[in-house]
């Protein structure tokens, strides 16, 4: 083999730091080798998180299933697979990913992840929201909480005001939906809604926008995360929003973090959040107004029994407490997509059982009080108090037997044989450890 030039490092350590797409490398342990900057920007991590950790130390598997982890088990790749998760930042993001096997003399040494960020493309970047649904209004909002009441009637009063709108909360809160009921809310009505979706990466973002809308005609527009957008992107940005405010016009914005401390580290400019702030909306994330949470999923089947017959109508118990206890850290985003998964495979059920739950949420959600067993439980560092060996070692056989499940499609046999176990042990464990909930 030809030696390699050291002198060169630096040259293949910028090549990979400027591609436009996200490099992830690990060895045959798991542990990191290369973590490009997009791939960082992707995650939402930032350098001193990476270094050399192990990717079990990075990521929690049961978020989201590992193509790294995937192909280092079984040594075969897995190509064009697509993931929307919501990253360490909080943002939702949508990748489509191919992940090979590395080998060496015929051993397998590692494995490469290259991921493309396809969030804008998934969203079309710019286009008039919803234009093949029902338009949403203020009565389809649910507002069982004081929190959601208020930012109802706050947003209103926007409405009636015709002033710019700015709008804070985590991923998923709902902002968009507050935004598209405001601008159905306006009288006389106000022409298309359209909405631009902001992204860091987008240099032509802006001049896409001034192209797209009619410079002759009211309209609505609605501009999705504009912290998310670079401070020279939020200046143009800035330039044209001046050049297209006239009567008859709503300008509304929604950003993900308290819009102070945004322009304190440099992720907003303030000229832009002056621009919006007229009226500004905080809505709290769904872990804060559990009050709508039943709420919600009773809504939800009222309207898919209405839209499709749907015949499911309420929730057991023991799903009511899980849905109660858990954090939704994609708010009711994460709640509304969880539910379209059930009701898509659902047939004659009218109660949602625990069984019915997808194995992925029952993953993320199983676990001993309000805290939810994930992979990085298991591991074990000097910061971190220990659980008793009892607590540990069930939580570990129950975290592996579910990711041997999934990993073998909920087939016993598979499982039971990859396991090295009988049929009849495995089935025995299975039901221990669901008695033992």
């Amino acid at each position: 083999m030809q030696k390699i030039d050291k002198r060169l490092f630096p040259l293949y350590e910028f090549a990979v730091n400027q591609a436009g797409v996200g490099i992830h490398a690990v060895d045959r342990s798991g542990r990191t080798v290369i973590y490009n900057n997009k791939m960082k920007a992707i995650e939402g991590l930032e350098l001193e998180e990476v270094g050399d950790r192990s990717i079990l130390e990075l990521f929690n598997f049961d978020q989201e299933e590992s193509t790294l982890l995937k192909v280092l088990q079984s040594g075969k790749e897995q190509l064009n697979v697509k993931q929307t998760y919501w990253n360490r930042k909080g943002y939702e993001i949508t990748t489509i990913n191919d992940t090979y096997p590395v080998f060496h003399e015929g051993e397998l040494v590692g494995a490469v992840e290259i991921a493309r960020d396809v969030t804008a493309l998934e969203r079309f970047v710019l286009h008039p929201l919803r234009k093949n649904s029902d338009p949403i209004t203020f009565n389809q909002i649910v507002a069982a909480s004081d929190e959601m009441k208020t930012v109802v009637s706050t947003a209103r009063k926007a409405a009636s005001a015709k002033l710019p709108v700015l709008l804070i909360g985590e991923s998923g809160t709902g902002k968009d939906v507050i935004a598209e009921s405001i601008h159905n809310e306006l009288s006389p009505a106000n022409g298309p809604f359209y909405t631009l979706y902001c992204h860091r990466t987008d240099a032509a973002l802006i001049n896409r926008l001034d192209e797209d809308l009619n410079m002759s005609e009211p309209f609505t527009l609605f501009c999705e995360r504009i912290d998310l957008l670079s401070i020279s992107l939020q200046q143009n940005l800035f330039t044209l929003l001046k050049k297209l405010v006239q009567p008859g016009r709503q300008f509304m914005a929604s950003i993900g973090d308290d819009p102070v401390e945004l322009i304190a580290r440099g992720s907003l400019l303030k000229e832009l959040y002056y621009f919006f702030a007229s009226f500004t909306i905080r809505i709290s994330p769904l872990r804060k107004r559990k009050e709508d949470i039943l709420s919600f999923v009773t809504t939800y089947f009222e309207r898919r029994k209405e839209r499709f017959g749907s015949s499911l109508s309420g929730i057991t118990k023991e799903v009511e407490e899980l849905f109660l206890r858990y954090d939704w850290p994609g708010n009711m985003r994460e709640l509304e997509f969880l539910l379209d998964e059930i009701s898509s495979l659902a047939t004659t059920e009218t109660v949602l059982t625990y069984e019915m739950l997808p194995l992925h949420f029952r993953m993320k959600s199983d676990g001993i009080g309000d805290k939810p067993t994930k992979a990085i439980d298991f591991i074990v560092h000097p910061e971190k108090e220990l659980m008793p060996l009892d607590r540990y070692l069930k939580e570990a056989e129950e975290y592996y037997l579910q990711k041997a499940m999934k990993l073998h499609d909920d087939n016993i046999t598979k499982t039971a044989n990859a396991l090295g176990m009988s049929r009849q042990n495995l089935q025995y464990r299975l039901r221990k450890l669901k008695k033992g909930r």
